[in-house]
């Protein structure tokens, strides 16, 4: 995959299609480059396929490897957001997959799925690209609710209040993020009834949203952390509830269909994606890196946890 993504760069021109790949600027009469473009599908392709297959090996290895007395419902919310991520993975991959195809085809073989040109609908390809695009922003942050989850738990010395409603949480959230994809096209002429029902079911991932900060806020405010230990762990995933809640607060402002019309295209979306993911994901991967440190470098002074 990476390799593809190299001969990408350096073929012909680059491919000048963003990273989205929106026909017709990805179809053949658009672009200037076609052989970058194709080798750019073939390494998303390859990297989807590689994902999948690592999504089973994942969801596999947690339901059939498990000890024998330990049931679904009392495994650590660390697998759980795991298994939560590789079923979505296995569930919007295909799509996306078979819509890069789809793409190709476009590209070399002159069929016409997307293209305008000849009659083809570029707005069927935005649907297929955001039912995977959307999930994607939910495999990338639901396993950090698992590692801030464990460090919470790990610090404390408790598990989560109401451990079970974090589960079910998760599941809601994956479940939900699966049928609101129409929120990133409010302003291709979706009709006013599409755009309410895309408006209600985003605005609904707020309450299993709201249930885990409330949740984690719950557990800490039980048994508050000695601040001489692992405090650079205590401060980063306090940071990362901040953060996510901002994001979070901007993404229920984003989920008006009305609203969203006048900060399409604005810093305002830039900054929520990046309260929930830069600021919110990556937070969540230093702190579980940090807290584990000495166990991975086998050195307990070089990472202060």
């Amino acid at each position: 995959s990476y390799l593809f993504l190299i001969l990408s760069l350096i073929s012909e021109f680059g491919g000048g299609t963003g990273w989205t790949l929106y026909p017709p600027l990805s179809t053949s009469f658009m672009t200037l480059s076609p052989s970058s473009t194709g080798n750019l599908i073939f390494g998303l392709i390859i990297s989807g396929i590689s994902s999948c297959l690592t999504s089973l090996n994942f969801w596999t290895t947690i339901h059939l490897l498990r000890s024998y007395y330990l049931i679904l419902s009392s495994i650590p919310l660390f697998p759980w957001s795991f298994l939560i991520a590789a079923f979505m993975l296995l569930l919007t991959l295909p799509i996306l997959s078979g819509t890069l195809l789809l793409i190709l085809g476009d590209l070399h073989s002159n069929t016409i799925f997307f293209d305008p040109i000849f009659g083809g609908d570029p707005i069927f390809y935005q649907h297929l690209f955001w039912f995977f695009g959307h999930p994607e922003v939910y495999i990338l942050i639901i396993p950090a609710f698992g590692i801030i989850s464990i460090i919470i738990s790990g610090i404390l010395q408790l598990i989560i209040f109401a451990n079970q409603s974090m589960i079910f949480a998760m599941s809601s959230i994956s479940l939900l993020g699966g049928l609101v994809w129409g929120h990133h096209m409010y302003t291709v002429g979706l009709e006013s009834d599409t755009r309410a029902y895309f408006t209600g079911v985003t605005i609904l991932i707020s309450l299993p949203t709201g249930t885990k900060i409330f949740n984690w806020l719950f557990t800490y405010l039980s048994n508050p952390p000695l601040l001489h230990r692992r405090i650079t762990s205590v401060f980063l995933s306090h940071l990362f509830l901040l953060m996510f809640t901002i994001g979070g607060s901007t993404g229920i402002i984003l989920g008006n269909g009305a609203v969203d019309l006048g900060f399409h295209d604005t810093y305002y979306v830039v900054a929520h994606f990046h309260f929930v993911l830069s600021l919110g994901a990556i937070i969540a991967i230093f702190s579980g890196i940090i807290l584990n440190g000495e166990k991975i470098v086998a050195n307990k002074n070089l990472l202060f946890s």
